[in-house]
This record gives structure tokens, sequence and C-alpha cells, in this order.
């Protein structure tokens, strides 16, 4: 295996910018690039290959057919429709359902046995579920992009409030990556100061995080309604993600993670926690200490996806 190959299955708006964005950086050496319209794919592996020259660490990049993707560490799995104005990403289900379930079952005879396989696909909670049990291996190897950029979203706006750099807000949205995600104000914290403590030291009316919370959750729908989609945010934290794993880090990411119990509620659902996340991915998930509200909302959050599951 390839501690450094990362295959993409799903070259549209979301699949081209992962690669483009893990072009960029530091962690990949090979990428290649799966998608139905080879011809798209391979356009945009050559568009990418004419920079090399000019990244710090240059690639391999090449379109490909399920059976290249052997030898990956990652096989990203970003294909399916696009979430439309209007539409909440649960409404995706039904479409994209069968669509991953297809993909992992061609993924499924050319994967090595350390091989992560990185869902971003929408709804990510419950297509990660149904990508997992086709492929029937270790939990810790399958898991979601989960609210990795909902939480870069909170710690945006939490920076722009303060008047910070976001690097220096610490924070958390967990739960469904859609409209039932958690936002975990509690546990926030600016510059090692706890959240409630510095908007009370600057004279900020806590009511201010319900605006907040509300900009967060509905972010995706103001991009589409503006642009028709989202992707380049997405493909920043799954190229942060895939950094996390390729380099080892033991990051904290809040991806999306199958849980048997969830605060001694029934679990058995993937729904994004604070994770450990390295070389052989999901170490173990954190579970954080919440408030009464926060872990209602969890509870719920984990009870909607559950719900969602058992109607397809």
């Amino acid at each position: 295996m390839n501690l450094r190959k990362v295959s993409i299955i799903g070259d549209g708006a979301v699949g081209s910018s992962i690669a483009f964005s893990l072009a960029g950086g530091h962690a990949v050496n090979e990428i290649v690039i799966v998608d139905l319209n080879h011809d798209k794919a391979e356009g945009d592996a050559l568009d990418i290959a004419d920079g090399m020259s000019l990244v710090s660490v240059p690639k391999t990049i090449r379109a490909g057919f399920y059976e290249d993707i052997k030898g990956s560490h990652i096989v990203i799995i970003a294909a399916g429709a696009p979430q439309k104005n209007g539409e909440t990403r649960l409404d995706l289900l039904k479409k994209n359902a069968s669509i991953v379930l297809d993909v992992a079952k061609k993924i499924k005879p050319h994967l090595d046995e350390g091989t992560l396989v990185l869902v971003v696909s929408n709804p990510v909670d419950l297509l990660t579920h149904i990508v997992a049990k086709e492929l029937g291996l270790p939990h810790k190897q399958v898991f979601g992009s989960g609210t990795v950029l909902d939480t870069s979203r909170l710690k945006v706006a939490l920076a722009k409030e303060a008047g910070v750099d976001p690097r220096s807000v610490h924070a958390f949205v967990v739960g469904e990556h859609g409209d039932s995600e958690v936002p975990l104000f509690s546990s926030a914290s600016i510059g090692g100061l706890p959240l409630s403590l510095f908007l009370e030291r600057e004279g900020k009316d806590p009511e201010v995080l319900k605006k907040i919370h509300e900009g967060v959750r509905d972010a995706a729908y103001e991009i589409i309604k503006k642009k028709g989609a989202t992707y380049y945010a997405v493909a920043l934290g799954v190229s942060r993600i895939v950094s996390a794993v390729l380099n080892d880090e033991a990051s904290v990411l809040t991806v999306s993670s199958y849980m048997e119990d969830l605060y001694g509620e029934e679990g058995k659902i993937y729904l994004s926690l604070p994770a450990v996340v390295s070389g052989d991915g999901v170490e173990k998930v954190l579970l954080p200490v919440l408030s009464k509200e926060e872990k209602e909302a969890l509870i719920g959050s984990a009870e909607a996806l559950r719900s969602k599951l058992r109607q397809l």
C-alpha cells in the first residue's frame, strides 16, 4: 500500500475541488481520479498536473478506473447528485444511497487490508453507514467528512464576532451534518477563555450565539442559493482530514464515526463527534461533556438520522 496515495471516486464539483486542494498540499504524492465520465477525469488530471512545477511537493495525478485504486491509503467517495436549492441534505438520501452503494460494491474488490474509506457525499452520515455496512470493514476504517466543515464555519463565525484569528477559537459542531447539528457553545473557548466568560468581558449579549448557530446551520443553503453548490471549503476540510491520516497526526476532528452507544442511549449510527484521526483511521471517539440542552439535542440528532435510515 502506498501510504501517500489517495483515490477520489466522483469528479464533480466536490471531487475535482478535492483533487485540486490535495495537489497543492504536502501530504499526498499520488492522486487517482475515477469517474463515469472518464474524459472529464482525464481533463481535470491533465489540468492539475500542468501546475506541478509550481507546488512545493510535486505529485503524480492521473485519471483511472476502479482497479487503479489498488494500493491507496485512502479512497474518497465524492460521487452523487448535488444538493439543489431548497433541498435538505436528507432529501438527497434516496437519490444518493443507490449511487454510493454501487460505488462501494465496485471498490470492494480493489481495497487493500489497511485502506481507509472516507465518504464525502451527502447526506454524509447516512451514506457512510450504508458504505460501511456494504464493505464490512472495521468501523475505524470507514468514516465520513462529518461536521469538519460545520466546525470550521462555527470557528470562523465566532472569530468574526470576537475579532480574533479563527485558529484561536476552539469549538465543535457535533451530530448530523445537516439541520439537526449541535454547536457546543458550553465547551467553546477563545484564546483559552471560556466562550461565556469572553462574551461577558466584551459586554456582548449571549443571544448572539443563537444567530451564529443559525448562520452556521444554514450556510450551505445560502451558498447554494447564490452559486448553485458548495465545494471549496468542503475540499479544504477533506484535505485537512487526509493530512491527519497520511501524516499520522492523531488530530481531533469532528468526522462522522460509528457509535454503538451515545450517552447511555441507543447508538448504532454514524454521526459526528470529536475523534482522534490517525494513519489507521478513527482511533477513538472523544465523548465531550455537554450541557443538558446540548445532550438532548445530540440524542435528538442521532434519532433523526436513525429514523431516516429506517425509512430507507
